[in-house]
């Protein structure tokens, strides 16, 4: 009787361990009856009766597009070798600052800190290496399609904050920079 009672706790936790993974791939019903469409990849329509929006995506575009914003976001904010070299946001922090600090423009010559240009997104690093097909040798990495859909909506949470920050950045550093140019020059002007 014990044997009974441990062999079938054992079955009903594997069952709800098998459903409870949200990396399984379910079977969803797209149908819905008397569509119209709304946009690009929605509709409306009836579905078991009730009146439904339903917005259908191939998940390898959503994705796309989500990491192709990210990478652009990335590259707005930082720039950098990662980038092609584009200056983005930082770059444009650092040349203000730098500008700043020059004599002729009442600095001391000493270039103001700026914090290290921090990218926001990891390179993806190869789990494996191999042979695939006895033809190819190939790197992989893997990772849960859910699991990537979340970081990188993670990414694009922290860059648009840091966006926002870099430009007020920007802004004070433009600000602080034509009060600092308009003082130098009249201090010139009354030394002539």
């Amino acid at each position: 009787m014990n044997l009974m009672k441990k062999f079938s706790f054992v079955v009903i936790t594997l069952a709800l361990a098998a459903c409870a993974n949200p990396h399984k791939a379910k079977d969803i019903d797209t149908t819905v009856d008397m569509t119209a469409p709304v946009n690009a990849g929605g509709v409306i329509g009836v579905k078991d009766g009730d009146m439904v929006y339903q917005r259908k995506v191939m998940m390898n575009e959503e994705l796309r597009n989500l990491e192709t914003e990210v990478y652009n976001l990335e590259a707005k904010v930082y720039g950098g070798p990662r980038y092609l070299d584009n200056r983005g946001l930082y770059g444009v922090l650092k040349d203000c600052r730098a500008e700043m600090s020059e004599a002729q423009n009442g600095g001391d010559g000493k270039l103001l800190w700026t914090e290290k240009r921090e990218y926001v997104t990891a390179e993806d690093d190869l789990a494996k290496i191999g042979v695939e097909d006895k033809k190819k040798i190939v790197g992989l990495s893997e990772e849960f399609l859910k699991d990537r859909l979340e970081r990188f909506k993670g990414y694009r949470q922290t860059l648009m904050s840091r966006q926002e920050e870099y430009e007020t950045k920007v802004k004070v550093c433009e600000l602080e920079l034509k009060s600092k140019q308009k003082t130098a020059s009249s201090k010139k002007a009354d030394s002539n």
